[in-house]
This record gives C-alpha cells, sequence and structure tokens, in this order.
C-alpha cells in the first residue's frame, strides 16, 4: 500500500507482526499452564523399592516387655556441707613468731600450725612460781609453830587463844598457797596457748595472718580456716509428697540395723561420685518449700566431693523384685493419660498403662501389660490407632518397607 504522496505504507505490517508475536506468547504460556495442569494430576508412579512410605505400613522397632528389678529412687539437689568448719584463732596477744602450715594442707588434730613469741609469758610463769614457793614457805614456818602450840597448850604453858590464832593463820596461809598455784597453772596455761595447734583434722585453707604481725584473742578472722572433708555430708530436701516412702523405708532400716544408701552424681548426672547412707531427717516440714531436709554421709575418700558443691542426690527407698519394666522412651503423654503402642497381628493397637517405679532409663508398669507383649520403642510419631506396621528387626534395618516384608516372608534357614 501506498499514501497519497506515493510512497509504501508501513503501519499496517508492523501492526500484523506484533500481533502474531502476541499470540505464539499466548499459546506457549497456555501449553505450559497445561502441562503443569497434568503433571499435578498425575499419580506419582510406585518404584520398584517400595510403596510411598508416607501412606503404606509403617516401620516401626519394638521391645519386649520384661521383668527385672528396679528400685525406687527419690531425687533431689543437695550441697555439700563439711561435718565441721574450724576458724583458727590465736588464744593469747602476742607476736607470731613462726608459721608452720602450707596453705590447701591436710592437717591431723593435733598438729602444730603456728607459734606466738611466749618470752613474756615465760616470764609471767616465773614470776607466779615464784610466788607460790614463798607462800609455801610460809605455810610450812606457821605448820611447824602450830605442833608446838599444841604441845605446849597440852602442858598448859600457853592460853587457849594463841592456839586458835595460830590455827587461823595456817589456813590462811593454806588459802594463799592455793591462789599462788592457781597463778602458776594460769601463767602455764598460758604459756601452752602460744603453741597453736589444729583443734580439728581437715584440709587447710589461705593464710590471712604472715609471721611477724601481732595477734589478738579478739581478732575474728582468725590465722586460717580448717574444712573437715573426710567423711563429708550433703543437704538436700524431698518433698512432702515422697515423705511417707522415705518415712517408711528409713524405719524398716533402723530396725535391721541398716541404712537407707544416697548416691551423689555430678550436675549432669552422668558420673556417680560418691556413694553413701542416710543419718538424720529433720523434725519438721519447711511450710515455704514443702519440703523435708534430709542429710547424707558420704566417706570422701577420693576428695570427689567438695565443700558447698552442688550435687544431684539419688535416695534408694526400696527395690521392687520382678517388676514388668520398659523403656521410659516407650511411654506417651497425651489427654487420657499415659499409655503405648504394641504390636498385634501386624497392627499397632493403644494400649493405657499405670506407671510405677523408675530407675533410670527403664519404668515399670503396674497394669495395662503382659510381659513378653510387644511394645513400639521407635517410629511412635506416625503411629495411630489401627495403623499397619512392619517392625524393624535388629541390626542394621532394611532402606525399605518392601524389603522389611520380604525379609519378614522369608522362612528363616536351618
Amino acid at each position: 500500500m501506498v499514501d497519497g504522496t506515493g510512497q509504501p505504507r508501513v503501519d499496517g505490517g508492523i501492526s500484523t507482526r506484533r500481533a502474531w508475536r502476541w499470540l505464539a506468547v499466548a499459546v506457549v504460556l497456555g501449553l505450559a499452564a497445561w502441562a503443569a495442569w497434568a503433571m499435578w494430576l498425575k499419580p506419582a508412579p510406585v518404584t520398584a523399592s517400595g510403596p510411598n512410605p508416607w501412606t503404606g505400613p509403617v516401620p516401626v522397632r519394638v521391645v519386649p516387655v520384661g521383668q527385672q528389678a528396679l528400685a525406687q529412687r527419690v531425687r533431689s539437689i543437695g550441697t555439700v556441707t563439711p561435718l565441721q568448719v574450724v576458724t583458727v584463732r590465736s588464744r593469747v596477744d602476742g607476736l607470731l613468731a613462726r608459721v608452720l602450715f602450707t596453705e590447701g594442707q591436710e592437717v591431723k588434730q593435733g598438729q602444730l600450725l603456728a607459734e606466738i613469741d611466749a618470752r613474756p609469758f615465760r616470764v609471767q610463769l616465773a614470776q607466779a612460781t615464784g610466788a607460790l614457793r614463798q607462800n609455801q614457805a610460809q605455810l610450812a614456818n606457821a605448820q611447824r609453830d602450830l605442833a608446838r602450840f599444841r604441845a605446849l597448850f597440852e602442858q598448859d604453858s600457853i592460853a587457849r587463844q594463841q592456839l586458835d590464832s595460830q590455827e587461823a593463820l595456817v589456813a590462811q596461809l593454806g588459802g594463799s598457797v592455793q591462789a599462788a598455784q592457781a597463778q602458776v597453772d594460769d601463767a602455764a596455761l598460758q604459756l601452752s596457748f602460744t603453741r597453736i595447734e589444729a583443734p580439728a583434722a581437715g584440709r587447710l585453707g589461705l593464710r590471712r595472718v604472715d609471721a611477724g604481725n601481732l595477734v589478738t584473742a579478739s581478732d575474728s578472722d582468725g590465722l586460717v580456716t580448717i574444712t573437715q572433708t573426710q567423711p563429708i555430708t550433703a543437704l538436700f530436701a524431698v518433698p512432702e509428697q515422697q515423705l511417707n516412702d522415705v518415712r517408711l523405708a528409713w524405719r524398716d532400716a533402723a530396725r535391721t540395723g541398716g541404712s537407707l544408701a544416697v548416691e551423689a552424681w555430678d550436675r549432669t548426672e552422668s558420673q556417680r561420685l560418691a556413694l553413701g547412707r542416710l543419718v538424720t531427717l529433720d523434725n519438721q516440714i519447711d511450710t515455704a518449700t514443702g519440703t523435708l531436709r534430709m542429710k547424707a554421709q558420704f566417706d570422701n575418700r577420693d576428695e570427689a566431693l567438695f565443700p558447698n558443691q552442688f550435687v544431684n542426690v539419688r535416695l534408694l527407698v526400696r527395690t521392687a523384685q520382678d517388676a514388668r519394666a520398659i523403656p521410659a522412651d516407650a511411654v506417651q503423654y497425651g489427654s487420657r493419660g499415659t499409655y503405648v503402642y504394641v504390636v498385634e497381628e501386624g497392627k499397632a493397637r493403644v494400649r493405657e498403662v499405670a506407671l510405677g517405679t523408675r530407675d533410670g532409663e527403664q519404668v515399670a508398669v503396674t497394669s495395662g501389660l503382659a510381659p513378653g507383649e510387644r511394645v513400639v520403642l521407635e517410629g511412635l510419631d506416625r503411629l495411630r490407632e489401627g495403623a499397619d506396621v512392619v517392625v524393624v528387626p535388629d541390626g542394621q534395618p532394611p532402606r525399605t518397607v518392601r524389603q522389611l516384608q520380604d525379609a519378614q516372608a522369608k522362612p528363616a534357614s536351618p
């Protein structure tokens, strides 16, 4: 086509090409949408590896209900406390002459730890001894005069009053001798206090006073502290709900001359630190916490327990013999209470159970299960009542459900 000037027109050709181009794009998009729709409706093929694991039988691992002895333990958090904590102080005032211990040292009762300058106390003892001897000499002289006065009185040579006066003098001097003896004993005692000895056995702490310092009996800080670590105790609290079981077990053990075993575990409960015994119960329940405080004692010969250390305490109350036991991980909790899945004729069945004593990873079942029944331990997240299951054998499990079914259907080789 040409316009009025004789030149060809191009607008119509350009519009036609654009129209065909948009038509081609629309066709391509339509084909892509149809292909996606067809792929979405097409069912997933069943491969040679077996049915869809989300719709087919559920692979599970089971454990039989066994019978074994389970220990009933009360668990609590405790604090390690030493039997004795003694602050070593000087009982006299004076110059600290020598320090004879090392920080952190294990000491025995009566061991010499330090010495105070004893020269002033020796002088006081000498003065008291001299006064005592003087009084003893005066008493001896008065006693000899009393003997002569008695002989003269029998001869009627002196008056009765003179004899009585001499007897009173002897008694007076006897009292002076006793007072002087007490002063000697006190001076000797003060002198002995210049030797500072360990009042108890245990481990020493950090030294608080160095040699050369003046120490006083009124100093509250002292020289050093002694903490007894062998044996050592742990304080813990038991809820009042469990108090009756503990009291009954405590009473039964006391009748036979025994005691309840107590274990101390570390903070993560991965290592047992010490084994001891329950020694006492408090006489009243703490109304603020509703717990009763108890004390256990440990030999601690390896010093695994340290004062003020936090430990996990396990108090053995009793041991249930021939209890029906299953792993605690097999127990489920829901609105109906506690239940487990058991396998019956290739299907999962819900079984409500009542639990008893728990010992580590095992828990006792008081009702709901019989010995030998198979309880589901693994694969619980996909189970429901009546679901088809395939039991995974022990060891390396097959990789597919079909292989599991084939392994179970294959007769055992003779």
